[in-house]
């Protein structure tokens, strides 16, 4: 997987940028197709004052790509809250492919035993 990071008024050190890679590890863990991420990280001290670090992510997937957007006062934080969301997508994903799979499933015996 590629990862693209992008900073705004931020400085990435060696710390963060290893929350980061720990927290993206952890979400091609719920899903192993994941093309690219790419994450924004920017401090904004002017349009909201209480929640000074954004945290920025989009998922390339076959198919739609997942974005996740949050802000915080913490950088880590917002990170952390960001992947949350993501992985939520991840599952509410899955979760609609399979009920599909069970609504054709279910299709097709209600079909045979009309026929049968």
């Amino acid at each position: 997987m590629r990862l693209v990071l992008s900073t705004h008024q931020v400085t990435l050190t060696d710390a963060i940028l290893e929350h980061l890679r720990s927290r993206i590890e952890k979400i091609e863990h719920f899903n192993s197709r994941v093309l690219s991420a790419s994450v924004t990280l920017e401090r904004d001290h002017q349009r909201f004052p209480e929640k000074k670090f954004s945290c920025a992510l989009r998922l390339s997937l076959p198919g739609r790509h997942l974005f996740a957007r949050d802000r915080e006062r913490d950088l880590y934080t917002a990170i952390d809250m960001v992947t949350k969301k993501i992985e939520q997508q991840i599952r509410e994903r899955h979760s609609r492919f399979k009920a599909r799979k069970h609504k054709i499933a279910t299709r097709l015996k209600m079909a045979l035993r009309a026929i049968g």
